[in-house]
């Protein structure tokens, strides 16, 4: 089937969206700055390929040249300016990609007042489903997730003692076979949590 590839010279803006990220290209004029936010879920990671920018995270700035990168976790401040006279083009990522994507503050680039949340337009329309299947599917994923919530929660109350004793004795085969049935226990609820998310991207961009 392949994989698509993207270009970092022509494909600008969002090139890959899912639960788990969001990734795309970005090209910014000398002089331009985007807006302060946060993000409440997302780690946001940026890294440069051509020209140069001055990234203030968390209100520490440093100058990023091509080949360089930096990280704004989740609920740190972030801005971005374009230094000198060449364009400045980035690739950046935000995982996991959950609306609403961005918060903004009565300052941009200092925590004044939290405003309302906003849910950023999509230009893409991942599940491509009516609104009342969509509904539907998002309240079936999120009861899902609740089912699976308290079978792995015993589970993992009775393999605690196991991987404690396991841990002590440096007994690593025993420790990995109960990691690898805790895992078992827990895997249900993160499928289920990006299928859910995935559902209320598409609900809340509507």
């Amino acid at each position: 089937m392949g994989f698509p590839v993207y270009d970092s010279k022509t494909d600008f803006g969002s090139v890959v969206i899912t639960p788990e990220i969001r990734a795309c290209f970005s090209r910014m004029e000398p002089g331009e700055a985007s807006g302060g936010h946060t993000h409440d879920l997302g780690h946001e990671l940026f890294v440069v390929l051509e020209g140069r920018a001055e990234f203030e995270i968390d209100g520490e700035t440093k100058e990023l040249g091509p080949g360089q990168m930096c990280v704004a976790l989740a609920e740190q401040m972030h801005y971005i300016r374009v230094v000198g006279d060449e364009p400045m083009t980035m690739y950046f990522s935000v995982t996991p990609h959950v609306q609403p994507t961005h918060t903004q503050w009565s300052k941009r680039r200092l925590r004044g007042e939290r405003m309302p949340h906003e849910f950023a337009p999509s230009d893409r329309d991942v599940t491509g489903m009516s609104n009342e299947e969509l509904l539907d599917r998002h309240v079936d994923a999120l009861q899902a997730i609740a089912d699976a919530v308290q079978p792995a929660a015993e589970i993992h109350r009775e393999m605690a003692g196991q991987l404690k004793e396991a841990l002590e004795q440096e007994d690593s085969v025993a420790a990995t076979k109960v990691k690898k049935a805790m895992w078992d226990a827990m895997f249900p609820m993160y499928r289920d949590l990006f299928s859910m998310t995935s559902f209320w991207n598409d609900l809340s961009t509507r």
